[in-house]
């Protein structure tokens, strides 16, 4: 596994970008293939994605290197990179996997988050809500993901955090080829709720609600769809700049 930078949230282009070239351009294939700007099966050719970032082709190698080792993206001889596209049964590991973790941070922090930290959560839920309302789906999508990420940070085992990194990308390639369209990654109201069970109910409780969360975004995916496949550059204008 390669030491991907933990921040605990995908970053919030363009502001965010990392200093180094490579982690800009690993972080931002990260973040595109999260809020599905990136579909399945989009193929990740070097001299397009030197030129949107404006770097060496050297430095894309490097960073792609680090997202198949992560498993965000795949590798293939005399083929190059893409963006995967996994099967119904990759889904079913990918949830088995998040309901282990996650059942156990909130297993963990029930009865314990501060005021502040409580606070935070229900900012980033709000904030979910009204990019749903907008039809923001790429902004709902990416703050669905920080507010689970962002319960994995507070658990305080970065490991947890780390395979929760990993899990989340997949699971956004599963939305974008079996969710039903204009359904969200996630319902906010199921997000309220969890908050709800994390300040008031017990560990048991709270881990039942996670379940019971991550078994319907399970259910929701349905038959296979054929998302369109952008151009490069188009997806990545905002991350041009800076780095050789």
């Amino acid at each position: 596994m390669s030491q991907r930078r933990v921040a605990g949230v995908p970053p919030d282009p363009p502001d965010a970008s990392p200093a180094l070239p490579t982690d800009r351009v690993y972080e931002a294939v990260y973040a595109a293939v999260i809020d599905q700007r990136l579909p399945p099966g989009t193929r990740l050719r070097e001299e397009e994605l030197a030129q949107a970032f404006a770097v060496s082709r050297t430095v894309v190698r490097q960073a792609l290197h680090r997202l198949a080792q992560d498993s965000i993206i795949v590798l293939q001889p005399n083929r190059g990179a893409r963006v995967p596209e996994p099967t119904r049964r990759d889904g079913e590991h990918v949830f088995d996997a998040r309901r282990v973790v996650e059942c156990e941070v909130v297993r963990r922090l029930a009865g314990k988050l501060s005021a502040a930290q409580l606070a935070e959560l229900r900012a980033l839920v709000a904030a979910e809500e009204r990019a749903t309302r907008s039809q923001n789906k790429q902004e709902a999508i990416r703050l669905s993901g920080r507010f689970h990420l962002e319960l994995a940070r507070l658990s305080g085992n970065p490991i947890f955090l780390r395979l929760l990194e990993e899990l989340l990308p997949t699971t956004s390639l599963l939305m974008a080829l079996y969710k039903a369209p204009g359904e969200p990654m996630c319902v906010a109201h199921s997000h309220r709720r969890l908050l709800a069970g994390l300040e008031r109910d017990g560990a048991g409780a709270a881990a039942t609600e996670m379940r019971r969360h991550l078994n319907e975004i399970e259910r929701s995916l349905s038959q296979p769809a054929s998302p369109a496949v952008p151009a490069l550059r188009d997806v990545f204008r905002a991350y041009r700049g800076g780095g050789t």
